[in-house]
């Protein structure tokens, strides 16, 4: 089969699953029929979806010869997985603006925090039906596994593994992949049903703890209530909150270790130590500058940097009180917290707590080396699921490059929040770290009075975040190499 049409087919597929996603919210109708008068909003989007993706589909069956030529494989997946979000992303916000809830740019914004499982937010959750509640709820859920992994749950071809992989996937957790798709989404449906019923028994009602366990496992954030977590005033709540977050946040095949219940191996993993380690230090640190900054305890103090420092560190963005008072010391750990993010593998965002680690690990090991006499040569290795990897010089190269592109746009980021929002610096380097790093908790800058140009860049921060850089500027490449192509050709 030509490989052009192959990838129409995926993208066909890629969008049936979408239709079929935002089809979804449409399952609360029986519970609250109040909100029939938006099915529409839901069908039109979700039909015509479906609709393009199985024409799509068909039209990849045929033999052909496109005519175009790919560098290679990796563009190719970059492009299609790249479609696959944007067009998520746009189907994901039709159903606000035909019901009139949101303006365009601001339903964009909301799908787009969706997908990426960020959590800032644009709408007043105080007076929006429970179907967009759910649509923003489910919308985290399914993006934190990611399109691709849940359409090879169900169908997988020749180039899956490729998508897989483009899509921030680095692990097999079983020889097949489709076998994969279906451990990961068996072990994050177990934990759904798990969390709910614990978030019940605490005292939270059922719709709110659904969408808090969804928005939880997906490290994304997005809150039925209007003070978030904070507004249940609730110690076992946020305690099942911060167990849910760290566990969204591991790696799906360091969680794989605890379900067959290789303890051993799940503690030699590096970033689930160095994860403890960060929350160790800086969790009793923000509870000192807390309590001597806001005036409270030291035990109230532990409690609100325990559940926010996991909030960050974990991508999640959930909260339990605002951040105008917090003094600068603690914002500034939040600040690090996001910027560093959970694990690579999980749902969750940021720079990842193994490129970190393999960062730090580097640095160490230069420093021995210029105090050492001897100049002996070490070999570094850090531990991963499936045991022990060199830190070799390709590895190394790969994070440092990342980690660099990574802060120039975090820099660039904050300086645009800056001038769009009118903040300062502190506010910029808050709200774009959050963006970023797909977390979602806001100084205030963001809600449904903000500036579209600070939308803008939010939303362009979000999609970086999520997609890790690269994939988009090879996708954005390979879809510039199309059109070049077809220029040419035409001339």
């Amino acid at each position: 089969m030509n490989r052009t049409f192959s990838d129409c087919s995926s993208c066909g597929r890629l969008m049936l699953l979408v239709g079929v996603l935002v089809a979804a919210p449409l399952t609360v109708l029986p519970f609250y029929p109040g909100d029939i008068i938006y099915m529409l909003s839901f069908l039109i989007p979700a039909a015509g979806s479906m609709i393009l993706g199985a024409i799509l589909c068909l039209f990849g069956k045929q033999d052909g010869d496109g005519g175009l030529e790919w560098r290679s494989s990796i563009q190719r997946s970059s492009l299609t997985v790249l479609f696959a979000w944007f067009w998520g992303i746009f189907v994901g916000a039709v159903p606000f603006v035909i019901s009139r809830q949101l303006t365009i740019l601001q339903a964009l914004f909301e799908s787009v925090s969706g997908w990426t499982t960020t959590g800032l937010s644009v709408m007043d959750v105080t007076v929006t039906p429970k179907i967009f509640l759910f649509h923003r709820s489910f919308m985290q859920f399914c993006g934190g596994l990611g399109f691709v992994m849940m359409m090879v749950m169900f169908v997988s071809g020749k180039q899956s593994m490729n998508l897989f992989t483009a899509e921030g996937h680095p692990d097999k957790l079983m020889p097949n992949l489709k076998k994969t798709a279906q451990t990961v989404f068996a072990m994050y449906s177990c934990l759904l049903i798990a969390g709910t019923a614990a978030y019940r028994i605490a005292g939270m009602e059922l719709f709110d703890a659904i969408m808090h366990t969804m928005c939880a496992l997906s490290t994304g954030g997005f809150s039925t209530r209007l003070n978030s977590i904070g507004e249940y005033n609730s110690f076992s709540i946020e305690i099942i909150t911060i167990f849910l977050m760290l566990t969204g946040t591991t790696n799906f095949a360091a969680l794989l270790l605890l379900a067959k219940r290789k303890w051993r191996q799940f503690i030699g993993v590096s970033e689930v130590r160095f994860m403890f380690l960060l929350l160790l230090i800086f969790v009793p640190l923000t509870a000192i500058s807390l309590s001597h900054g806001l005036g409270i305890s030291f035990a109230q103090g532990l409690r609100k940097s325990s559940f926010d420092i996991v909030s960050a560190l974990s991508t999640t963005g959930y909260s339990t009180m605002s951040y105008t008072s917090w003094p600068p010391a603690a914002i500034g750990i939040l600040i690090l917290m996001m910027i560093i993010g959970g694990g690579m593998g999980s749902t969750a965002g940021g720079l990842k707590l193994s490129r970190v680690y393999i960062m730090l690990r580097l640095a160490a090991l230069d420093i021995r080396k210029r105090l050492s006499p001897t100049r002996n040569v070490e070999a570094p290795v850090y531990g991963k699921a499936q045991g022990k990897t060199p830190i070799d010089s390709s590895l190394a190269a790969d994070t440092t490059g990342f980690a660099v592109c990574y802060m120039g746009l975090f820099i660039t980021g904050s300086l645009l929040t800056t001038v769009t929002a009118g903040c300062g610096l502190t506010e910029g380097m808050f709200e774009f770290a959050s963006a970023l790093g797909t977390v979602g908790l806001s100084i205030g800058l963001t809600g449904p009075s903000t500036g579209a140009g600070t939308l803008i860049v939010e939303m362009f921060g979000m999609v970086l975040g999520r997609l890790e850089i690269f994939l988009v500027i090879i996708g954005f490449y390979s879809g510039i190499n199309i059109l070049r192509q077809g220029f040419n050709r035409k001339l």
